[in-house]
């Protein structure tokens, strides 16, 4: 969402997967400038030796083979990265993941069809298969940030066309803008890109001397992702009623729909796995035993610690650090907070009492009344200290605008590169496509909708600067600046800020994440125009599965009727137990405040514990933020994940917390033990099993719903 980074918030977090050291075995046979050479050579003597030394213009790229390997694992990407975004708000990094897969899958192929005379997938081939594969992961960012939360708003489904076509243009143009810009951070400034460069070494050491790494960890990968796929599939309630219906179908000779009305008692007590504490808690309860907070039984309180195996996964990508503060962030809120809030009545139930035990609030009621609030502040403020205390990421994203070096020789790879007046033409054109949607679908008037173009480039020169020199794109952060700046303009018109920050963000993100993408392709001596070919083809496949997804997972309990006399109807419809969705909430948060600033709101909208709570989480990640910066990130704890764990559910935060506490055990038991099984399992091989437990468990989590929806239903 999506960002390349460790620590940024909904609305744009990312978990990247990979770290630093761990690809140091690999050999590193890329050519590469040193220091002095970027420092003191001109762009044109850099294409030159680029152009002389690494590219491969002769082997195969973008083939059909290629484009359709990165089509397909893409569209399955993605569908695992709406699921995980859809719960935690983050977007996991998929490049090495694909990179893995395919190399995997092109070895088996190659072993049983190359006496019919197929050759093996090259180097670049694979590359363009996870620029296409990573394009396509990343397009399900606006979906569980900035357009839900717009749908929220407006209490009704947006259009699944104007949701792929809002979603594609923008994109498109998130290319248009990065062209110009790689020239720049790519080919003359050198700029790291640590993910792209992450993918080129491992590339690299797959296709030189150690094929075998390869093999293993998607070995690893797949075992982990059936085992993960097999655990979830026995818990997951919907699979095995389904199997049970069938059974029944076969023994009666009657239809499903039949079965399910005639035996639906039967079929519900089927057997599965227990998903979380909810028959341990029925239990208790029959016993009079059930563990209590201030008179509010902890399912109430939202505290229900559940086996979630992609949450698992994604908190061992995610580190001990922000799991950790995460954790303190969901006691603090869930354990202390809130039970201290409803003792003093701030906090009052949907329905019953709490003096007759039989009230009744929930984590998404307990959220949206009043524990939503501070943990927005503490995240949007912690970002934007992060954004903002880093000036050097200003000035290098526009030192290139204001003087500086200038190159007055001619362009070496005009043939290769994408013309730049494409990008010219493109902009314009595309940007007023993109005008023109969120004028006439969602009332954003004609002057804010031209006006946040130019604020587009403004915030892709920061976000691609900020990618290349550290990993992290802060769309998280950035999306802030559109919201506040058009929502003070037009307070009272809810979707102006939320859809100009769509646009911002969206082209920043995808303008940055083209960038990585490109870094390892211009290593390892790929085509640029390919590589942009190739990440167009990515946008389309990832909007073509992550849409009609979309509306399958989160949009089926919709009724028009109920929407009618509830005004927060389609939100409690897509905020479930499962499904959290923190980065939409963020938005709307966000957006819910402008206009109870700027715009009257709602006058009961802030309470004065609600103001007070605000004023504390914002000082308190204020200063946790400084102290980070200032210990150079050995601060132990993270406010933007603690605000995280507020807005997260209980049980997420303590599985991606089981899954960082594994993981970190692992690495301090055989980090030293170099030869030893331990170390190559869970050390050299950590992201990938940690990549196949998302997607196994995302994969099959997804099919039960879908099961849920359209079988048993």
């Amino acid at each position: 969402m999506p960002t390349r980074g460790h620590s940024e918030p909904p609305g744009g977090g990312h978990i990247a997967a990979f770290g630093p050291g761990r690809y140091h075995a690999a050999p590193m046979a890329i050519p590469t400038l040193n220091d002095e050479q970027i420092r003191t050579w001109s762009r044109e003597q850099k294409d030159r030796w680029w152009l002389e030394n690494v590219y491969r213009g002769s082997m195969p790229q973008l083939t059909l083979r290629s484009a359709m390997t990165g089509f397909i694992l893409g569209g399955l990407l993605s569908a695992t990265n709406l699921y995980v975004g859809a719960k935690t708000g983050w977007t996991l990094g998929v490049g090495l993941t694909s990179v893995i897969l395919a190399f995997a899958m092109f070895k088996v192929h190659h072993a049983l069809l190359h006496r019919f005379g197929a050759k093996d997938m090259t180097i670049l081939e694979n590359n363009a298969m996870q620029s296409i594969a990573t394009a396509a992961g990343y397009m399900t960012g606006p979906l569980i940030s900035g357009m839900a939360a717009y749908m929220w708003i407006e209490n009704k489904p947006m259009p699944w066309w104007q949701m792929f076509w809002f979603n594609v243009v923008l994109s498109v143009l998130g290319v248009l803008v990065a062209f110009p810009m790689k020239r720049r951070f790519i080919n003359d400034e050198q700029q790291p890109f640590p993910e792209g460069r992450a993918c080129g070494v491992v590339l690299d050491t797959l296709y030189t001397s150690a094929a075998a790494v390869g093999i293993f960890k998607a070995k690893a990968l797949a075992v982990a992702a059936l085992v993960a796929g097999f655990i979830q599939f026995i818990s997951g309630e919907a699979y095995l009623k389904a199997l049970h219906a069938l059974y029944l179908v076969g023994k009666t000779g009657t239809s499903l729909g039949e079965v399910l009305d005639k035996f639906k008692d039967q079929i519900a007590k089927t057997w599965h796995l227990p998903h979380n504490l909810d028959p341990l808690y029925a239990w208790m309860a029959s016993k009079g035993t059930e563990p209590r907070l201030a008179n509010v039984t902890l399912k109430q309180l939202g505290i229900n610690p559940a086996l979630d195996l992609a949450m698992i996964g994604a908190g061992g990508l995610m580190g001990i650090r922000s799991a950790s503060s995460m954790l303190i962030g969901g006691v603090l809120n869930f354990v202390v907070i809130v039970p201290w809030m409803i003792a003093i009545g701030e906090i009052v139930p949907k329905s019953g009492s709490v003096e007759a035990g039989d009230a009744v609030f929930g984590r998404t009621h307990i959220l949206n009344t009043w524990a939503l609030w501070w943990g927005i502040v503490m995240m949007v403020t912690a970002s934007m200290v992060a954004l903002f205390a880093k000036p050097e990421v200003f000035a290098e994203a526009f030192k290139g605008l204001f003087g500086g070096k200038k190159d007055t020789g001619k362009d070496v790879l005009k043939d290769i590169e994408v013309p730049l007046w494409i990008s010219w033409i493109g902009i314009p054109i595309v940007g007023a496509v993109g005008v023109w949607m969120a004028h006439d679908w969602f009332g954003v008037s004609w002057v804010f909708g031209a006006l946040a173009i130019p604020m587009i480039i403004v915030l892709t020169l920061i976000a691609a600067s900020s990618t290349g020199m550290t990993g992290i794109t802060p769309t998280g952060s950035l999306s802030k600046i559109p919201q506040f700046i058009f929502g003070a303009a037009d307070p009272k018109h809810p979707p102006t800020n939320l859809m100009t920050g769509v646009m911002c963000v969206e082209v920043a993100s995808n303008a940055s994440n083209l960038l990585m993408d490109i870094k390892p392709g211009y290593m390892l001596g790929g085509k640029p125009r390919h590589q942009a070919w190739g990440h167009t083809i990515g946008i389309v496949a990832g909007s073509l599965a992550s849409t009609p997804l979309f509306f399958a997972l989160f949009m089926s309990g919709y009724k028009p009727e109920e929407a009618a006399t509830d005004k927060n109807h389609l939100q409690s419809v897509m905020v479930t137990d499962q499904f959290a969705f923190p980065s939409a909430v963020q938005w709307k948060g966000v957006s819910d405040l402008v206009t109870s600033i700027f715009g009257g709101g709602q006058g009961t909208l802030l309470t004065q514990s609600i103001i007070i709570s605000m004023v504390i989480a914002c000082v308190v990640g204020l200063v946790f933020e400084i102290a980070r910066i200032k210990s150079r990130n050995k601060f132990p704890l993270s406010p933007l994940a603690i605000g995280l764990g507020v807005v997260v559910p209980f049980e997420s935060t303590l599985a991606m917390f089981a899954g960082a506490l594994f993981f970190w055990f692992m690495h301090r038991r055989y980090h030293a033990k170099k030869e030893s099984t331990g170390h190559k399992l869970w050390i050299d091989t950590h992201e990938p099993i940690c990549a196949g437990i998302i997607a196994g468990a995302a994969l099959i989590g997804i099919g039960d719903v879908i099961v849920k929806v359209f079988v048993l239903k």
